[in-house]
């Protein structure tokens, strides 16, 4: 059997957060950070926390913004060979303040940033040669020239017998744009294993019917759907399996990162050669250690660790 080596590409920023509940933007107040950040970087340093080999492409600002994400990427274990400083661009980043509803609010400086120049140049065949998955995040496809560059990494890794996977995450108003649209149903025509959260299961389909929206991937060609419910839990289907696993119970400290922690490890598990069910509850003792530190990158696990939360709860 092939040595598993999982690869992404997108953004990578910092995440600055605000220390108080409802804290505004609008005046001043006390923040925390900057954390390494960005939905592929999260992921990705996930899979190398679980001892796989794995890499990520992307463009960062020649700062120290872009040094805090590469000393941590390399630190625990990504090749960062395919993350190109850009000296004409800052590094991206995000500003968090968390409401006493639950919810978030943002100010992203991405589309602008080293993150958004992000294109085919960068993606170099040779870089691919051992890579047997690589995995999509929705979020990263913000313009038509990255969703070239993550189209041509796909065809190379399918072209070589690998995985795609693919975890939508999709801000709503890209799909206001039909050929926006358009691109990411390519992408879901390519993906092998769909990653959505229960809200989007059904946004790249003809119908907004849940049981029919997977159906209608499933005759598509993609093999197995993921979907993350948060609090309760995940369900995964395919031709021949429907499993449900609930999820475990954990205070909530920052949600930040808990869906890519989680997705990281069901495609770390299930490239070792785990059973769905077994992946699933990994990928959910994951999701629920991540959202129990402050810091997107902060709760990333090592299969010791999930082993022993696990075993406790």
């Amino acid at each position: 059997m092939k040595k598993p080596k999982i690869m992404t590409m997108g953004e990578i920023l910092v995440e600055i957060m605000t220390t108080q509940i409802d804290q505004s933007f609008r005046r001043p107040g006390n923040l925390v950070g900057p954390y390494p950040s960005g939905a592929p970087a999260i992921f990705i340093d996930q899979v190398a926390t679980l001892g796989i080999a794995c890499g990520i492409i992307g463009c960062v600002g020649d700062d120290d913004f872009g040094r805090n994400n590469i000393e941590r990427l390399a630190q625990d274990g990504v090749d960062i060979s395919s993350i190109y400083k850009l000296n004409e661009h800052v590094t991206g980043s995000a500003f968090v303040t968390y409401l006493k509803d639950g919810t978030r609010d943002f100010i992203f400086n991405i589309t602008n940033s080293a993150s958004g120049q992000l294109s085919m140049e960068h993606v170099q065949e040779a870089y691919f040669k051992d890579c047997t998955h690589f995995h999509v995040m929705g979020s990263s496809l913000f313009s038509f020239h990255i969703v070239d560059a993550m189209t041509k990494a796909i065809e190379i890794v399918k072209a070589q017998g690998g995985v795609i996977s693919f975890d939508p995450n999709i801000r709503k108003e890209m799909l206001n744009i039909p050929e926006m649209r358009e691109a990411l149903v390519l992408i879901l025509e390519y993906t092998d294993i769909f990653m959505p959260s229960d809200h989007e299961i059904a946004l790249l389909t003809n119908t907004n019917n849940e049981a029919d929206a997977i159906k209608e991937i499933l005759e598509m060609g993609v093999r197995e759907i993921i979907i993350k419910r948060g609090k309760e839990g995940c369900c995964y289907y395919s031709e021949k399996e429907k499993i449900k696993i609930p999820a475990f119970k954990i205070n909530e400290l920052d949600p930040t990162g808990a869906g890519d922690c989680f997705g990281a490890t069901f495609i770390a598990c299930r490239a070792k050669g785990m059973d769905a069910r077994q992946a699933l509850i990994y990928a959910n003792a994951s999701g629920a250690l991540a959202v129990s530190k402050k810091g997107p990158m902060e709760g990333v696990s090592s299969f010791a660790e999930l082993d022993e939360f696990i075993l406790k709860n």
